[in-house]
């Protein structure tokens, strides 16, 4: 799918050339109000629009209204690009073949996200700095990396905070009175499809799988998007361990090399793995987390930054069972970005202890006849899935909802996982192709299809993965497909499944 972002003819007094401008702000879902709350405010004369005109978005309006946006909803003023418009601010959500986007591109008008439009925003700093951005993005563990990094900064004494699509608004994260010295920013294939401009001080990409196919038309454009995240002057982190982010860092060196002789000097690039790390890396020796790329030189040995067991957080249920690897995975690029910014190792061990996963993401939900049943609802692809299912040995794997663009993995995934699989449970509208890749893969592992679609399914689902368990296995919800077939989303099927647990363990 072809990108239609209209590139910036510069951003050195944006802000202060917004007053007067017609602004027209693409969809009010969770980034649309505050952009067009931060441009009305700046004097743009704004218009925003979205497809639906249900109650929540009618009370935006009328809070939007009280600031002096104009709100027009409905799908046929979602497709028109207000008279006079001269710069479009899109939800990230909004496809580049969206009416309103193309005739803004084929018009000449500027399209941008809301990502961009905080870039272009971010205060001045007491100091005469300008607000800097470490940046994060990848198919899985953008949210667990982010939320570390930030207690890492916050920990070595920053004014700092996540945000971006972890749920916190960059356009009022960058017009807060108090302004953050530095952002924690998760960014989504999305949001940088819709960014021309931004250049974090350092960035990382975590990894590439097939995701979100239905959004960018194939692999390689949306790992193309992924790949904006390195500027030429942009510290390029990347995970050695993963082929397509390794290569996607090579490629930005090569960048930066052809920009040393028109400008400042690149950051340069780094690395970083599970295994033991060389030079120019970050990794994991004797139990703990090494560096190598940020140590002094006269520590060519590197820097002890933290154990492994510190990645668990301050849980003690938790610290007495090994972190999951991806979850290491994750702390190893929060610690690269956070050393790239001149972190020392002390906050870095104190931003893990302070560390509390998220919901739904490898949450012991409970214990039931010497098996723990542990919910990761939010490893909404195959991708997510398999790392889920490498923590674990032995596991009654529960999967299952609605694939996206995404069951070519699967294949990938049974392979790597069978030898660990006592059974899989199998539910939701696309069952029945993971149970053909099971058959194809792995026939030898027993499956349970559960037909039912209505409240009580995940009952009789949890039932079936502990008749399959035996005591000392893991039952795992890792569905590798989103939840929107039989679940408002993610959360809401990861406490349908701990309330399953719960009932299975309730005295009979």
């Amino acid at each position: 799918m072809a990108a239609v972002v209209v590139p910036a003819p510069g951003a050195a007094d944006f802000a202060g050339a917004l007053a007067g401008r017609r602004v027209c702000v693409a969809g009010l879902g969770v980034s649309g109000p505050p952009a067009a709350r931060v441009l009305a405010e700046r004097g743009a004369v704004v218009t925003a629009v979205d497809s639906r005109s249900d109650e929540d978005r009618r009370a935006v309006a009328a809070y939007l209204a009280g600031l002096g946006v104009r709100v027009l909803l409905g799908p046929e003023a979602a497709a028109t690009l207000p008279a006079g418009t001269d710069l479009v601010v899109t939800s990230p959500g909004w496809k580049p073949d969206a009416p309103l986007l193309v005739r803004a591109a084929r018009s000449g008008v500027e399209v941008m996200g809301d990502v961009e439009l905080a870039w272009r925003l971010r205060p001045w700093l007491p100091s005469g700095a300008r607000q800097q951005w470490l940046a994060v993005t990848g198919t899985n563990g953008k949210t667990t990396t982010v939320r570390m990094l930030a207690l890492m900064l916050t920990a070595a004494g920053n004014r700092a905070v996540a945000a971006g699509n972890v749920g916190t608004s960059l356009a009022d994260v960058v017009t807060e009175a108090e302004p953050y010295e530095v952002v924690a920013v998760e960014l989504s294939s999305f949001q940088l499809h819709w960014s021309a401009t931004i250049e974090p001080f350092a960035a990382v990409v975590l990894n590439v799988a097939a995701h979100h196919l239905d959004w960018h038309g194939s692999l390689e454009a949306y790992a193309a998007d992924k790949a904006r995240i390195f500027a030429p002057r942009t510290m390029a982190i990347g995970n050695a361990d993963d082929e397509r982010s390794a290569r996607m860092v090579a490629d930005a060196a090569a960048r930066q090399a052809g920009h040393v002789a028109a400008g400042p000097t690149p950051a340069g690039t780094a690395m970083y793995r599970l295994g033991e790390p060389g030079p120019g890396e970050l990794g994991i020796c004797g139990g703990f987390m090494l560096d190598r790329a940020f140590s002094p030189q006269d520590e060519p040995a590197g820097v002890r930054l933290a154990a492994v067991a510190d990645v668990s957080g301050p849980d003690p249920a938790a610290r007495a069972r090994p972190p999951a690897p991806h979850n290491v995975s994750d702390a190893l690029a929060a610690a690269a970005l956070a050393r790239a910014y001149g972190v020392p190792a002390a906050p870095i061990k104190a931003g893990l202890l302070a560390f509390e996963p998220d919901p739904h993401r490898i949450a012991l939900v409970g214990t039931v006849g010497r098996v723990d049943y542990i919910d990761d609802s939010k490893a909404t692809n195959p991708h997510a899935a398999a790392a889920a299912l490498g923590a674990y040995d032995p596991v009654v794997w529960i999967a299952g909802g609605l694939l996206t663009g995404a069951a070519d993995d699967l294949g990938q995934l049974i392979t790597a996982a069978a030898a660990r699989l006592r059974g899989a449970v199998l539910f939701g509208a696309d069952r029945d192709i993971i149970a053909a890749a099971m058959a194809r893969h792995a026939p030898e592992i027993p499956v349970i299809e559960v037909t039912g679609t209505d409240t009580g399914a995940m009952d009789l689902v949890v039932k079936a993965a502990a008749e399959l368990a035996e005591p000392g296995d893991t039952v795992l919800l890792a569905p590798a497909a989103q939840s929107f077939d039989m679940f408002r989303d993610y959360p809401a099927r990861g406490d349908a499944f701990a309330a399953a647990v719960r009932r299975l363990a309730a005295p009979r």
